[in-house]
C-alpha cells in the first residue's frame, strides 16, 4: 500500500515505514505530524485517485530531525560588464518517518 502525498509544492510516493526528507514544517522533534493533502492511495484492491484530493484519506508522519541540505552556489555575471554575484544557499528540511497511511 502507498500513497502520493502533496507538502511543499512537492509530491511524494510514500510507503508506510519510509523515511525521507521534505521542505522544513512547523513541528518540533518527535511529534507527528498529520497530512491531509493525499492525492492518491493505491490497495490492494487497486488504486483511488482524487480529484484533486481523496476524501478522508490521511498520511501521519513523525518527525525525526531538521537540518540543512548541502551548500549550492548561486552565482549570477553578464559578460563583458563587469557584472558577478556570488551567493550561496543551504536549504532548511525535515527528515520524516511515515507511520499510518489511513484510508
Amino acid at each position: 500500500m502507498y500513497a502520493i502525498i502533496e507538502t511543499g509544492g512537492k509530491q511524494y510516493r510514500v510507503r508506510q515505514g519510509d523515511t525521507f526528507c521534505i521542505d522544513k514544517i512547523p513541528a518540533a522533534a518527535g511529534e507527528t505530524v498529520e497530512i491531509a493533502r493525499v492525492l492518491a492511495v493505491a490497495k490492494e484492491d487497486g488504486l483511488q485517485v482524487g480529484a484533486p484530493l481523496v476524501d478522508g484519506a490521511r498520511v501521519l508522519l513523525k518527525v525525526l530531525r531538521h537540518g540543512k541540505e548541502r551548500k549550492i552556489i548561486v552565482y549570477k555575471y553578464k559578460a563583458k560588464k563587469n557584472y558577478r554575484r556570488k551567493q550561496g544557499h543551504r536549504q532548511l528540511f525535515t527528515q520524516v518517518k511515515v507511520e499510518e497511511i489511513m484510508v
